[in-house]
């Protein structure tokens, strides 16, 4: 019998967490996790509210003594992204996600665990119901849809919370205070295309693209991993070039802002060049094996099925494979003193035909907004010098750091002291609802901050159990440590 996660230690935030794995919570298909944190906070007794968008805040009251501690809004996003591996038949709209103990991780069988950003919303919930640990007033943010354009956080309205620190549980390396991020545009182009007849003495294969590890399109863009729209481009595009082949459907990736691990296509071509196009398949597996070392397990086969009734015209798929070809994806540029910074990048993220048209949805990221703005518009440019449809839409800011910021300071001092080691801070590629929030809150002093997740984004997504306790203990003492109100001193 495999171990519960429910026994694992703190055990306050790991029951909490194992609750929100058996509530369906995929991005954009939330009401059901709304409904039960608004059911949890009045269940405590505490001031709750859902506003317009979804968000639920929940309001705790200092603990005796810690008045006039300044107030604290813990902050985490309640949606997940809804990753699987291609033979699961799990259902993220009703099915729980199955988390399991390996070592020391916590797992999902054949899916996304959730810790991203379950974790953080399991610790507020904690830290809600707990009546033995000491802090201040206390208000708990837990937004909506953050991974897909930060719709929650982006529609928070001014004035409604009321503290002063922001702590958002949303940090992916224990050890590591994030005081800064990345912002970043979708640009998502439409290649319409009418349906021709397929010529004569022509076979037909189901190509697929599989068993890559994908990842977070901001937090692992620079690791080098292999785009799986990417490889199943250069195979039809040189087999396109060499064997005449035609395309009837394609298919790859599923959100925009994790790097895709699959892709499949519904291909053609001429009887004679059959055998040619399967060693096609076979080379291009030999041709990123020496490149992703991430990747070894990369998979393409190819299916002999049916003929379709109808493929793409030829010019319009002409144009598409060109794009995807010279659409660029990764790192675009890195600082040129610490080339561990990434300044941009850009995620071919989503590919799709529907019987009229392909879609395409990338995610360009910057440290800034002029270099958001080059690169978002030099992906503009290529897809409609190819004929498509552009459109550019769920920008978000960048997070500038602020290093002289007085939790900063009392955050790293009171992890030296706890731990015996000075954290590191960190300015991260990935995007973070500090940077929306920071601009509807201009005087919040915000860090960001979690235990260690790999993986996240991916069905390789887990969480170490060690880091979470340390994470939650951190938590505690942060919140112990707050400064006070000099704007409301203590009357004595």
């Amino acid at each position: 019998m495999e171990k519960d996660i429910r026994n694992l230690k703190p055990d306050i935030l790991w029951k909490n967490f194992y609750l929100l794995t058996q509530i369906p919570r995929p991005s954009t298909k939330q009401r059901k996790i709304t409904e039960f944190m608004a059911v949890f906070g009045k269940k405590l007794g505490l001031e709750t509210f859902v506003d317009q968008t979804g968000n639920v805040i929940i309001t705790k009251p200092a603990t005796t003594g810690m008045e006039n501690k300044k107030g604290v809004i813990l902050q985490a996003h309640l949606d997940m992204v809804p990753q699987k591996n291609s033979n699961s038949k799990h259902n993220f709209e009703k099915d729980p996600i199955r988390a399991f103990i390996d070592g020391g991780w916590v797992k999902a069988k054949g899916t996304t665990l959730g810790a991203d950003n379950g974790i953080g919303v399991a610790a507020a919930m904690a830290v809600l119901q707990a009546d033995n640990i000491e802090h201040g007033p206390v208000e708990a943010l837990f937004t909506v849809d953050e991974e897909t354009g930060l719709t929650g956080a982006e529609n928070l309205k001014p004035g409604i919370l009321k503290g002063d620190i922001l702590l958002n549980l949303d940090g992916e390396d224990e050890g590591q205070l994030y005081v800064g991020c990345a912002g970043g545009i979708f640009t998502n182009a439409v290649f319409e295309y009418s349906l021709q007849d397929i010529p004569d003495h022509f076979v037909a294969f189901k190509v697929n693209v599989s068993g890559l590890k994908g990842g977070h399109s901001g937090v692992d863009i620079h690791l080098l991993r292999a785009n799986a729209i990417k490889v199943l481009n250069r195979l039809l595009i040189n087999a396109n070039e060499h064997l005449g082949l035609l395309v009837a459907e394609i298919d790859g990736g599923s959100v925009a802002n994790a790097i895709p691990r699959g892709a499949s296509a519904i291909v053609v071509v001429p009887d004679e060049e059959a055998g040619t196009f399967l060693g096609y398949c076979d080379e291009i597996v030999n041709m990123y094996a020496g490149i992703a070392s991430d990747d070894a397990g990369m998979t393409v086969t190819a299916e002999n099925i049916t003929l379709p009734e109808k493929i793409m015209d030829v010019e319009t798929l002409d144009n598409f494979l060109n794009a995807i070809h010279e659409c660029r994806n990764g790192v675009i540029k890195r600082d040129n003193d610490r080339t561990d910074i990434i300044i941009s990048s850009s995620n071919l993220g989503v590919m799709k035909s529907d019987g009229e048209k392909i879609t395409v949805k990338t995610l360009q990221r910057g440290i800034s907004d002029e270099e958001i703005r080059d690169v978002a518009a030099n992906m503009k440019q290529l897809f409609e010098e190819y004929g498509a449809k552009v459109e550019q839409t769920g920008s978000f800011p960048g997070w500038a750091p602020n290093m002289n910021s007085p939790v900063l300071k009392i955050m790293k001092k009171v992890y030296c002291d706890k731990f015996g080691k000075t954290p590191d801070t960190k300015v991260v590629h990935g995007g973070l609802e500090c940077a929306v929030l920071g601009v509807i809150y201009p005087n919040w002093d915000m860090i960001s901050f979690g235990p260690t997740i790999r993986n996240p984004h991916s069905p390789n997504e887990r969480v170490s159990i060690e880091t979470v306790q340390k994470f939650w203990d951190f938590l505690l003492e942060t919140l112990k440590h707050v400064p006070e109100n000099i704007k409301n001193p203590r009357i004595h």
